[in-house]
């Protein structure tokens, strides 16, 4: 009875030793190996499949970590483009048929993924390459975009300045360079530059259209002219202000204290300007040439002051046709500016007709240096001054005359001939609405070497024209220097028209002739075929509304592909 109970305490003791029990029975060591040898195999065999799940899980984590990273950090191209327009932001798509837009993939291409993206592989072709951990990836990411955004602050001042010269030659330098001016100091002192503000132009944009200003912001006004004129006005040449209702005199009073090389003075479509303003011009801006009050409202006696007392440095002069033209156009006659090389008086186009009493001969008297005199819309009528000579030396520098208009012109050709009998150097003449100058009086102009000729008839009415032939003359005489020709609904025979075209393409400067204006008149194919061929530097012809051309012709042809495409056509 003793010995079953005393064999279950040996089995429960063998366990229990460890490395030092050596002294174990043969018996007993072979009824524990088994066990111990089963129980070693379980172990291992659990540990086996523990470890591969342990780097498998560790495995799948690292590669959803990168693949994380790797979808962060590429961006998609933006599929359009953000443009700025005169009042409102433009976008532009920059998709089209050909063009691949990256998309995220599906969910159900993982086997893709794991396939097309191999680490290793690219690491086994070139093994010289270093290793880098995931911490000097993202430094060297974040080092390439920061050097990619950086670049413009790295840039030398001089190649900056040169930039925004080309901006401000297109744009103009404000708003232009007071919007770069806040993008960095970098920027900022490069837009700060004299050379860029030497042409200034001003437009009226604090209010709305019909509103009134409040204190504040007429105060705004005056401080931002201020220190426009103290920071960048320095080199300033040229200045326009245009569609201003107040503060007209002060800001031309803020710019001549401060800008002493002023040139040209531009106020368009101002209101206000006094004598006072023409005071401080005639004593702060002694290099003062030029000045252009056309379609504003000004003080006749302060422009009529100025010309009398600063008119000998002056040599551009705009003005609008209203009635204070005469008084100037007196100023003038009496020799108050003996420098003056271009004079312009316009009118709008939809003024009718504007008559306006010139004495010619006094005019040449008292500017003998005029190289351009320009009529816009209004028609001369000639007027008599007393003690004015009737022989005059003419304009002997004129190099264009223009006497255009929309409406019906009075002007003759003994009036024609008054204004250039002296004027040999003529280059360009504008007749345009002068239906009573026909092609004889044009023949006998002293001018050899015109090269432009604007003749057309813009004006819709049942005006009897003086001249229907003699073009073939015109064409002759000028066959070696004309350039341009307009002769728009010139009432011009078919034969006329073709002789005239013969002269310009048989002569030695066809293949300088560049612009050819014959809509509705009645030039033939066989007329164009011969001017066409040889004018290889056509790059204008309107042949709008010529009956006498076949149907598919009658259009605007721009530029030598489009002409010569309508010479294989002929």
């Amino acid at each position: 009875m003793d010995s079953p109970r005393e064999e279950p305490s040996a089995p429960a003791e063998m366990p229990v030793s460890g490395p030092s029990s050596q002294h174990i029975t043969p018996g007993t060591e072979e009824e524990a190996n088994p066990q111990s040898d089963r129980a070693g195999t379980s172990q291992k065999r659990s540990t086996k499949g523990k470890e591969p799940l342990k780097r498998k899980s560790t495995s799948l984590k690292e590669k959803s970590k990168k693949k994380k990273r790797s979808s962060v950090r590429r961006a998609p191209r933006p599929s359009y483009t953000v443009q700025h327009g005169e009042d409102m932001l433009l976008i532009i798509s920059n998709i089209n048929q050909f063009d691949s837009v990256w998309k995220p993939k599906r969910r159900g291409s993982r086997r893709k993924k794991t396939k097309t993206k191999i680490a290793p592989v690219n690491r086994r072709r070139n093994p010289t390459r270093p290793r880098l951990s995931k911490v000097t990836e993202e430094a060297s990411v974040n080092v390439d975009h920061a050097e990619s955004a950086d670049w413009g602050h790295s840039l030398p001042v001089e190649v900056l300045v040169k930039i925004f010269e080309l901006a401000v030659l297109q744009d103009g330098a404000i708003p232009f360079l007071c919007r770069v001016g806040r993008v960095c100091r970098l920027w900022n002192s490069a837009a700060s530059s004299p050379s860029l503000w030497r042409s200034v132009s001003i437009g009226y944009c604090w209010i709305e259209p019909g509103k009134s200003q409040l204190p504040g912001t007429e105060q705004k006004i005056r401080n931002t002219i201020n220190w426009l004129a103290q920071n960048r006005f320095s080199q300033l040449r040229d200045f326009t202000l245009s569609h201003w209702k107040k503060h007209v005199d002060y800001v031309v009073q803020v710019v001549a204290e401060s800008c002493a090389n002023l040139q040209s003075l531009k106020l368009s479509y101002c209101v206000g300007v006094t004598k006072e303003a023409f005071q401080n011009l005639g004593t702060a801006c002694p290099s003062l040439e030029s000045i252009n009050v056309q379609h504003t409202e000004f003080r006749d006696d302060g422009l009529i002051s100025f010309l009398e007392t600063n008119g000998n440095k002056l040599k551009r002069l705009f003005l609008t046709r209203n009635s204070k033209s005469e008084k100037l156009l007196s100023v003038l006659c009496r020799g108050c500016c003996p420098e003056l090389r271009l004079l312009e008086i316009n009118t709008k186009l939809d003024s009718g007709y504007c008559p306006l009493p010139i004495c010619i001969q006094a005019l040449q008297v008292g500017c003998p240096k005029l190289q351009i005199f320009r009529l816009m819309n209004v028609s001369p009528i000639p007027k008599m001054i007393r003690n004015t000579p009737s022989s005059t030396p003419g304009f002997p520098l004129l190099e264009e005359l223009c006497i255009a208009s929309s409406a019906h012109s009075l002007l003759t050709d003994l009036d024609l001939l008054n204004v250039l009998h002296g004027s040999p150097q003529l280059r360009v003449l504008d007749l345009r609405g002068c239906s009573r100058v026909t092609a004889m009086g044009l023949h006998s102009l002293p001018c050899e070497e015109l090269e432009c000729l604007y003749w057309g008839l813009y004006f819709n009415s049942n005006v009897m024209v003086a001249s229907n032939k003699g073009i073939h003359m015109l064409t002759q005489k000028w066959s070696s220097t004309l350039r341009e020709l307009d002769l728009t609904n010139q009432p011009f025979t078919e034969e006329d028209m073709e002789i005239a075209m013969g002269h310009l393409a048989h002569s030695p400067g066809a293949d300088a002739f560049r612009s050819l204006n014959v809509s509705g008149t009645k030039i033939t194919s066989s007329a164009l075929r011969l001017l066409v061929a040889p004018a290889t530097a056509l790059s204008y012809l309107n042949l709008s509304s010529c009956r006498y051309l076949p149907r598919g012709l009658k259009r605007v042809y721009r530029g030598q592909e489009d002409i010569q495409q309508l010479l294989d056509k002929l």
